[in-house]
């Protein structure tokens, strides 16, 4: 098949992963960005080995992993000290780790690719507000209200995050639900190297979820970092905000004394965002000439921090359906089958794990407090667990999935 000219809405981590993979594959790729100009805000993330395998594949792997801090394990234990999981990576494969991560960092390097990349077209200030497909398969993307065709393209893919308004312009069944719990998050200095090697956790029940990520440089550099995220109901969002800090923060200090230093950084509640999140079913992700990927495709709970990771892998998926397609049709169905039992694991244990850690069920925590640390003694179930925390997981009976 010759080249097309394939149009990607979004700078995200799927959309210029996506955009990077097409145009070396040989493609016309324009890629559409509501913002003018994009800034390399937000929290810190977890880059697991399926996320690592992928930016080397793009080349860009020792300009992301040196930026970050390496974390060898997963520890989560309750306010009086019992261990409810301590999983390490090398339990799986000696030498294997994730990497703490500003995500300014990941969007900056991708986002720099992608403007300096041949073949690919970058029209920032340019929200795209609808679609419309062709009875040849192409796709024509328009503004808002004043309906301004900004183009048509052999392939559309979107890629504008979990609010993807552009997933009701196609007839694909979906189901879009916004979950009742999000997160209070902050990144602070962290001079001294205190918080190193670990993503740490605290657990009180099923309400209560604190957690220190240590997070290496910002964008600009300077010295590492650590994130600080609470787990709090979408509803008390506004209490919070109202409320006695002072409480709040002794309450924390409480909790987790470890946490003392991130807390004298903050100031008072404006020091703190808040995130929401979504969870977004589709099946399959694709028409004749649309293909969703990344969060606007399959958007889930940041409980097991594998967010990136599946929109970096949906990218390498996707390039690889486009290197030598018999036709477009081929191609977009490949990948949607290629991603399908990968997916729709970490979609099943997302759902059925985020109510033991965030939820109003608090019988769940006994659950979880007495179980996990039982099932983790098992061998074979304790490698199934760190392969879950790696990305690599299928399920408990199939094989691991392949890195790139």
């Amino acid at each position: 098949m010759s080249s097309l000219d394939i149009g990607v809405v979004g700078t995200g981590t799927a959309g210029s992963a996506t955009a990077l993979f097409l145009a070396r594959a040989g493609h016309r790729v324009t890629v559409y960005e509501r913002v003018a100009q994009p800034s390399t805000v937000g929290a810190g993330i977890m880059l697991q080995p399926t996320g690592m395998a992928v930016l080397r594949a793009l080349g860009l792997a020792s300009e992301v992993v040196p930026r970050g801090d390496v974390i060898d394990a997963l520890k989560v234990e309750t306010p009086g000290g019992h261990a409810v999981m301590d999983l390490r990576y090398a339990d799986l494969q000696p030498g294997l780790f994730g990497v703490g991560l500003h995500r300014g960092v990941l969007f900056d390097v991708l986002f720099r690719a992608v403007a300096s990349e041949p073949g690919v077209t970058l029209r920032t200030g340019v929200g795209v507000e609808s679609l419309r497909s062709h009875p040849d398969g192409s796709v024509s993307v328009f503004t808002g209200a004043s309906r301004e065709a900004l183009g048509r393209h052999a392939v559309l893919v979107v890629a504008d995050g979990a609010r993807s308004g552009l997933r009701d312009d196609t007839a694909l069944g979906k189901q879009v639900s916004r979950y009742p719990w999000g997160a209070l998050w902050a990144i602070v200095p962290d001079e001294t190297n205190r918080y190193t090697g670990r993503l740490f956790q605290v657990v009180r029940g099923t309400q209560r979820l604190i957690g220190l990520l240590p997070t290496g440089h910002g964008p600009g550099g300077g010295p590492r970092m650590v994130s600080f995220f609470f787990s709090l109901p979408v509803a008390a969002r506004e209490a919070f905000f109202e409320g006695d800090f002072d409480a709040w923060r002794a309450g924390v200090l409480e909790d987790v004394p470890s946490a003392a230093p991130v807390l004298e950084r903050l100031a008072g509640p404006e020091a703190l965002l808040f995130s929401e999140y979504h969870d977004v079913s589709m099946w399959p992700w694709n028409t004749r000439g649309v293909v969703y990927v990344g969060d606007a495709a399959h958007a889930m709970s940041p409980q097991l921090g594998q967010g990136c990771n599946l929109a970096l892998l949906d990218a390498y998926s996707l390039g690889q359906a486009f290197v030598a397609p018999e036709s477009v049709a081929d191609a977009l169905h490949a990948y949607s089958r290629a991603r399908r039992w990968h997916l729709r694991w970490y979609q099943f244990i997302t759902r059925a794990l985020t109510p033991f850690f965030q939820s109003d069920l608090r019988a769940l925590a006994t659950l979880r407090d007495v179980g996990v640390p039982l099932a983790a003694k098992v061998p074979w179930m304790r490698k199934h667990m760190v392969a879950a925390m790696a990305g690599i997981s299928r399920g408990p009976f199939a094989d691991w999935l392949p890195l790139p």
